[in-house]
Protein backbone atom coordinates (compact mmCIF):
# COMPACT_ATOMS: atom_id res chain seq x y z
CA UNK A 1 0.00 0.00 0.00
CA UNK A 2 1.56 3.03 -0.85
CA UNK A 3 -0.68 6.77 -0.12
CA UNK A 4 0.47 9.64 -2.51
CA UNK A 5 -0.30 13.41 -1.82
CA UNK A 6 0.13 16.32 -3.66
CA UNK A 7 2.65 18.85 -2.13
CA UNK A 8 4.53 22.30 -2.51
CA UNK A 9 7.42 21.05 -1.01
CA UNK A 10 9.51 17.43 -0.17
CA UNK A 11 8.31 16.49 2.69
CA UNK A 12 5.83 15.86 5.07
CA UNK A 13 6.08 19.63 6.83
CA UNK A 14 5.11 20.47 3.09
CA UNK A 15 2.11 22.37 2.46
CA UNK A 16 -0.85 20.53 0.46
CA UNK A 17 -1.02 21.43 -3.26
CA UNK A 18 -4.62 21.44 -4.22
CA UNK A 19 -3.96 20.92 -7.50
CA UNK A 20 -3.53 17.23 -9.14
CA UNK A 21 -2.12 17.35 -12.54
CA UNK A 22 -0.05 20.23 -11.93
CA UNK A 23 0.68 20.06 -7.95
CA UNK A 24 4.42 20.74 -7.62
CA UNK A 25 5.33 17.71 -5.82
CA UNK A 26 3.85 14.06 -4.95
CA UNK A 27 4.78 12.81 -1.85
CA UNK A 28 4.55 8.81 -1.32
CA UNK A 29 4.28 7.57 1.93
CA UNK A 30 4.19 3.74 2.96
CA UNK A 31 2.30 3.74 5.59
CA UNK A 32 3.42 0.35 7.67
CA UNK A 33 7.77 2.07 7.86
CA UNK A 34 6.40 6.22 7.25
CA UNK A 35 8.92 6.13 4.60
CA UNK A 36 8.23 9.20 2.45
CA UNK A 37 9.55 9.70 -1.00
CA UNK A 38 9.36 13.28 -2.84
CA UNK A 39 9.19 13.55 -6.80
CA UNK A 40 8.68 16.70 -8.46
CA UNK A 41 5.82 16.47 -11.14
CA UNK A 42 7.00 17.46 -14.43
CA UNK A 43 3.33 18.35 -16.26
CA UNK A 44 3.24 18.87 -19.87
CA UNK A 45 1.06 21.55 -21.57
CA UNK A 46 -2.01 18.95 -22.14
CA UNK A 47 -2.93 15.89 -20.15
CA UNK A 48 -1.44 16.66 -17.00
CA UNK A 49 -4.16 14.94 -15.25
CA UNK A 50 -3.70 11.87 -17.27
CA UNK A 51 0.18 12.04 -17.13
CA UNK A 52 0.05 12.60 -13.11
CA UNK A 53 -2.18 9.61 -13.09
CA UNK A 54 0.27 7.15 -14.77
CA UNK A 55 3.04 8.37 -12.52
CA UNK A 56 0.95 7.14 -9.46
CA UNK A 57 -0.09 3.83 -11.20
CA UNK A 58 3.31 2.83 -11.81
CA UNK A 59 4.21 3.62 -8.30
CA UNK A 60 1.14 1.26 -6.91
CA UNK A 61 -0.42 4.12 -5.11
CA UNK A 62 -3.58 3.18 -3.18
CA UNK A 63 -4.78 6.15 -2.40
CA UNK A 64 -4.51 9.85 -3.22
CA UNK A 65 -4.60 12.64 -0.69
CA UNK A 66 -5.63 16.53 -3.17
CA UNK A 67 -7.34 19.33 -3.32
CA UNK A 68 -9.40 18.50 -6.94
CA UNK A 69 -9.17 16.43 -10.11
CA UNK A 70 -10.75 16.84 -13.22
CA UNK A 71 -12.73 14.35 -15.31
CA UNK A 72 -9.91 12.63 -17.41
CA UNK A 73 -7.86 12.24 -14.00
CA UNK A 74 -10.58 11.01 -12.12
CA UNK A 75 -11.22 8.54 -14.55
CA UNK A 76 -7.76 7.11 -15.01
CA UNK A 77 -7.29 6.90 -11.18
CA UNK A 78 -10.49 5.02 -10.88
CA UNK A 79 -9.86 2.49 -13.19
CA UNK A 80 -6.47 2.00 -11.52
CA UNK A 81 -7.94 1.60 -8.68
CA UNK A 82 -6.87 4.71 -6.64
CA UNK A 83 -8.97 6.09 -3.95
CA UNK A 84 -9.26 9.53 -3.71
CA UNK A 85 -9.54 12.25 -1.04
CA UNK A 86 -10.05 15.81 -0.17
CA UNK A 87 -7.02 17.53 1.52
CA UNK A 88 -6.53 21.14 0.46
CA UNK A 89 -5.03 23.02 2.90
CA UNK A 90 -2.72 22.48 5.95
CA UNK A 91 0.62 20.21 5.86
CA UNK A 92 1.34 16.55 4.44
CA UNK A 93 1.54 15.45 8.03
CA UNK A 94 -1.89 16.74 8.62
CA UNK A 95 -3.39 15.22 6.00
CA UNK A 96 -1.77 11.98 6.70
CA UNK A 97 -2.66 12.04 9.72
CA UNK A 98 -6.41 12.87 8.83
CA UNK A 99 -6.56 10.26 6.45
CA UNK A 100 -5.48 7.59 8.54
CA UNK A 101 -8.12 8.42 11.71
CA UNK A 102 -10.86 8.58 8.57
CA UNK A 103 -11.18 12.23 8.52
CA UNK A 104 -11.14 12.59 5.03
CA UNK A 105 -14.03 12.65 2.39
CA UNK A 106 -13.51 9.95 -0.24
CA UNK A 107 -14.34 11.56 -3.58
CA UNK A 108 -16.75 9.78 -5.80
CA UNK A 109 -16.71 12.25 -8.61
CA UNK A 110 -14.68 14.65 -10.69
CA UNK A 111 -14.12 17.98 -8.45
CA UNK A 112 -12.42 20.08 -10.84
CA UNK A 113 -13.65 20.89 -14.60
CA UNK A 114 -11.47 19.31 -17.48
CA UNK A 115 -8.61 21.50 -19.17
CA UNK A 116 -8.24 24.01 -16.68
CA UNK A 117 -4.88 25.53 -18.60
CA UNK A 118 -1.39 25.30 -17.97
CA UNK A 119 1.41 27.00 -15.71
CA UNK A 120 2.22 26.80 -12.24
Amino acid sequence: MTICMTTTGRDLDAPIDPRFGRARYFLFVDPETQAVEAVENQPGAHGAGIQATQVLADRGVTALLTGAVGPNAFDGLSAAGIDIYTARTGSAREALSAYQAGRLERIGSPTASGHRGGGR
